[in-house]
């Protein structure tokens, strides 16, 4: 009997850790208003139309997730790399921002603020540090304890989006995306947003540059929604005669992009990858991507050119009053980070 007390007693003590902990964790979820001002200017700049601008939209994966890196979520084993790894990928990350003066726009996503699995580095600062621009950040990730793997939890996590730029806008604003996970699921994972950066143009109209990240590890179901928000909300900004490009990790293909352009091994249980489809906007907007390099590549592994599955998952939507002067892909080949910086060139047409 004395054995079968000790055993309901512990029993009961998990059970009653669990319920607190799943307490706490519900008091502590992040539930931002779904459109939340980040900043706002009296005296913004003004973009001259017709004058080339570039940009470069990068997932730098928090610095953690270098061409050593396997990743749990993607089947793969480890939770995080080492502090000197992490440090030395951030360092490289920092550097390639740095050179790139001439890029006008950044569009930076999974940047931690405060992580265990980037050692609670905070990551905005050392990037600011290279870059006079104007800055806004839009938290999509804050999770005061991540449980998952058990074996070794990710613990705290407080991550978003960054946008950059030579120009200071009008207003910055976190659009929430529709959709979140069942629960307790969504305790514990991303509340997915895009960052709206406005700008003022000479000719009266508004640029309005769109940082992006969604959802990745779904059916389907919540990219679809915020496919939907995304299309709704580009379209009435161009119904207005604005100017628009949406840049970022849509954890999708462009339409009609091949799926096996670099490989047969993407169909895998851990990420389901598809296209956008083909007439999911108005035939004169422009889905630009270069289709010579992947963006991404699985982390079910460390990085092996030729073997380990990549992709194109990272691109701009661009509105038909913005005409395209170029856009490439900087093949990095994923060594400081499971994405490759894309960067693209454009005139906001008189």
């Amino acid at each position: 009997m004395k054995i079968l007390r000790i055993i309901a007693t512990a029993m009961l003590a998990v059970i009653l850790f669990f319920g607190l902990f799943i307490i706490y964790s519900t008091i502590t979820y992040y539930d931002p208003p779904q459109e939340l001002i980040i900043s706002e200017k009296a005296k913004p700049d003004t973009i001259q139309c017709n004058s080339e601008l570039s940009a470069i939209s990068w997932n730098i994966g928090y610095a953690g997730l270098g061409d050593n890196m396997d990743f749990f979520y993607d089947s793969g084993k480890k939770v995080r790399d080492t502090y000197e790894r992490t440090i030395s990928n951030l360092d490289s990350i920092t550097r390639f921002v740095k050179t790139k003066t001439s890029s006008v726009f950044y569009l930076i996503q999974e940047v931690d603020l405060y992580s265990k699995r980037s050692y609670y580095v905070n990551e905005i600062d050392i990037i600011l540090a290279h870059k006079n621009y104007s800055s806004a950040f839009a938290p999509n990730y804050d999770v005061r304890f991540v449980p998952i793997p058990p074996s070794s939890p990710m613990g705290r996590v407080k991550s978003g989006i960054l946008s950059l730029s030579k120009f200071a806008p009008t207003k910055s604003t976190r659009f929430g995306y529709p959709g979140k996970f069942s629960w307790p699921t969504r305790l514990f994972n991303l509340r997915r947003c895009m960052l709206v950066n406005r700008y003022p143009t000479n000719n009266g109209k508004e640029f309005v540059l769109i940082n992006s990240h969604m959802s990745a590890f779904d059916d389907g179901s919540l990219k679809k929604q915020e496919m939907q928000y995304l299309k709704d909300f580009v379209l009435n900004e161009y119904s207005k005669g604005n100017y628009v490009i949406v840049g970022g990790d849509w954890n999708q293909s462009p339409p009609e992009f091949k799926l096996n352009t670099f490989g047969e091994n993407y169909k895998v249980d851990f990420f389901i990858l598809t296209n956008v489809n083909a007439n999911f906007m108005p035939i004169d907007w422009k889905w630009v991507f270069d289709p010579r390099y992947p963006t991404n590549r699985y982390l079910n592994e460390s990085f092996t050119p030729g073997q380990t599955y990549s992709s194109i998952i990272d691109f701009f939507l661009v509105s038909p009053n913005i005409e395209v002067v170029e856009n490439h892909t900087f093949n990095l080949k994923f060594v400081s980070s499971d994405h490759n910086p894309i960067t693209i060139k454009f005139r906001l047409q008189q």
